[in-house]
Parts: C-alpha cells; sequence; structure tokens
C-alpha cells in the first residue's frame, strides 16, 4: 500500500510505483522526462538545440514582505532550471492567490517577480492571476521555467559516473535556517542571540544558486568538468545526494564530517529540533565532477567568493551508498519527510 507523506514532496518510492509509469504520451523527442531527483526535464528541439523546463510551486510567506517574497519564489524556480546547465530564459506562471490580497500587495508581489525575472534575463511569456476561495499562503500557485541551449551543453542529475568527485557549496540548511531566521527574528534573538539571529536572517539573500550554477558550467561540462548539478531542496544535502546516486545508477561515499554547517545553522536547527543534514537546503549546491577537473571547478568557485567542499566520491553500484560519519560507516538513506515543514508549520500556529 502506497503511503503518503502528512506533509511534503512524496517519497521515491510513491513516485516510482504511482507517478512514473503515467506520463501521458511518451514523444521521442524527449531525451529526459520526470524521474526522482532529476531537477529538470529535456527535450530536443532539433539541430544541437534543447529545451530545459522544470515546474514548481509559487512560494509566498507574507512575513518576508512582499518584494522580498518575490526573489525567493523566482529564484527557487530558476535555480531548478539552472541545474541544466543552461541559462534560465522563459517563465509560465499560475498564481492562485488568497482572496485576502490586496491591490498593493499584488502590486508589490507582481513588481518583485518582473524585477528579478529581468536581473536573471527571464522573460514571462504566459499566465494566469486570480484570486480564489480555498487558497493560501504560502503556496499560491505554481510556475514553469526554461532554459534553451545546445545539446552538448547540458547536464541532469543522472549523469553521474563512478570516479566523480562530490562537491557542496554553501554547506547544509540555508532555507530552513534562514526561513525561520527571517520569520521569527524577535524569538531567535531571544533564543539564541543577537549575532547568530542576525546570521540566520542574512541567509535569505544565499537562497539561490543560479550565480554558482553559472560559475560551475563555465569550466566546462560533461568530460571537461561538471557532469550533474542538483540543488539540495527538500531533503536537504542527504536527500539530494542519495537523489543523484539513485538517477544516476551509481553508489556514492558521502563524509557527513566534510559539510559545512555553520554556527547559525547548528543553532537554529538545534532550536528546532531538525537535523540539517536533512533539513531543506535551497542555495546549497552539490554537484559532481570529473576527478581531474575538481579542482579547477573548486578553484571558480572560490574565487567567485562562494564556500565550497569536496564531501564525496561517486563510486560503482555494487559499492552501495555509503554514509560516513564520526561514529563508522552506514548505509545512506533517503530522509523521506524533510522535518522542515512541521517545524516551520508549528512555529508558525505557536511561535518558537
Amino acid at each position: 500500500m502506497l503511503e503518503l507523506p502528512a506533509i511534503g514532496k512524496v517519497s521515491p518510492d510513491v513516485f516510482a510505483s504511482l507517478i512514473y509509469p503515467r506520463l501521458g504520451h511518451p514523444r521521442p523527442e524527449v531525451l529526459v522526462g520526470p524521474r526522482n531527483g532529476v531537477d529538470v526535464a529535456i527535450v530536443d528541439l532539433g539541430g544541437d538545440r534543447v529545451l530545459a523546463t522544470t515546474c514548481d510551486p509559487v512560494f509566498v510567506v507574507p512575513q518576508f514582505g512582499f518584494r522580498r517574497a518575490a526573489w525567493f519564489a523566482v529564484h527557487i524556480l530558476a535555480s531548478d532550471a539552472a541545474m541544466s546547465g543552461l541559462a534560465p530564459a522563459y517563465m509560465a506562471i499560475d498564481l492562485n492567490l488568497p482572496l485576502a490580497i490586496t491591490e498593493d500587495e499584488l502590486t508589490e508581489l507582481w513588481d518583485g517577480i518582473h524585477q528579478t525575472c529581468a536581473d536573471l534575463g527571464i522573460a514571462i511569456v504566459s499566465g494566469h492571476t486570480a484570486r480564489y476561495e480555498g487558497c493560501a499562503y504560502p503556496m499560491v500557485g505554481g510556475a514553469t521555467v526554461m532554459a534553451v541551449g545546445k545539446r552538448e551543453s547540458y547536464v541532469t542529475s543522472n549523469m553521474a559516473r563512478p570516479g566523480d568527485v562530490l562537491i557542496c557549496t554553501k554547506g547544509a540548511a540555508i532555507e530552513a535556517t534562514a526561513l525561520f531566521g527571517v520569520t521569527f527574528p524577535d524569538a531567535l534573538v531571544a533564543r539564541i542571540g543577537a549575532d547568530l539571529a542576525g546570521q540566520a536572517a542574512r541567509l535569505f539573500e544565499q537562497m539561490t544558486v543560479v550565480e554558482e550554477a553559472r560559475i560551475a558550467v563555465a569550466y566546462g561540462v560533461r568530460d571537461e568538468g561538471i557532469t550533474t548539478l542538483h540543488d539540495a531542496t527538500e531533503g536537504g544535502v542527504i536527500g539530494g545526494i542519495f537523489e543523484i546516486a539513485q538517477a544516476s545508477g551509481v553508489g556514492v561515499r558521502f563524509d557527513e564530517q566534510a559539510v559545512p554547517i555553520r554556527p547559525e545553522v547548528e543553532a537554529v536547527c538545534g532550536l528546532v529540533g531538525i537535523d540539517p543534514l536533512t533539513a531543506i537546503s535551497e542555495g546549497t549546491l552539490l554537484a559532481t565532477v570529473r576527478p581531474e577537473h575538481a579542482d579547477g571547478v573548486l578553484a571558480r568557485l572560490r574565487q567567485a567568493g562562494t564556500v565550497a567542499s569536496v564531501i564525496g566520491e561517486i563510486v560503482t553500484i555494487d559499492r552501495g551508498m555509503v554514509h560516513l560519519s564520526e561514529h563508522g560507516e552506514r548505509p545512506l538513506v533517503h530522509p523521506r519527510v524533510d522535518s522542515f515543514w512541521a517545524a516551520y508549520g508549528r512555529a508558525l500556529e505557536t511561535g518558537l
């Protein structure tokens, strides 16, 4: 019997047994279709051109301020599209807004969406905007972002190969920490101190991987550098690593002690009782790189001011998925449900 999560994404088991077998009419130009752990689909446009496409909810939290919330909503979508290695270029957006939104709030929200798309080079090409009964923050619609590029220039998270080096940027639980930081600033000051609370809130602007993806693929892709890119969103760093290995049909050796855990991340995750390694982390880029190019990719990222660390290696599938810690080796297991959502929901209802 299928078991749906109480909240958040469906598990890989549900995806594999329910969603994946039912994908409408098969078309030969679909090079990469929906797969668990793969951020984008790839469609052959003919010649040497491909279309990369991804979709996600439009996530708007009014407590951020509508313009700031719009920035984040767009970057969530653009970050996934950038995992193709191609530059995000087009957006189709559906806004199903609550009845409570005012004209001024919608104006601020839409101005923020427009400006962020303009800054990223994304044209809004179609959409739908309305207020309806039963719609509520933070999920107020959905959007699709598309990128177009050369066939030999894209990557997807099912292209990792044994021998690849596994790289992580920024560290774990960036999004989980930032969202608590900007939503509950006063409570965090009282509980963990002003310095750590301020650092947590300042992580908000780090909740994107568009720029570091651009920097990484500019070094080279496939045999010349990056083989996969993956955004560590729901399920966090561990969930993202598991998804790369599963999608690529490979094994992995992951060293949790190599993952940077910022002081503010440790403080906030400890306070709300979530594991930073399995907490949602928009802003953390996971990349696999051919071993001879790993130092070059790391150097490019670090020169741009991005913290980047080697946290493991891709191995053959017969060696399995291994999680290394100070306590030894154990199997790497997908967290299935991201504990952030329940913790954040409780905090919104009752405070910290």
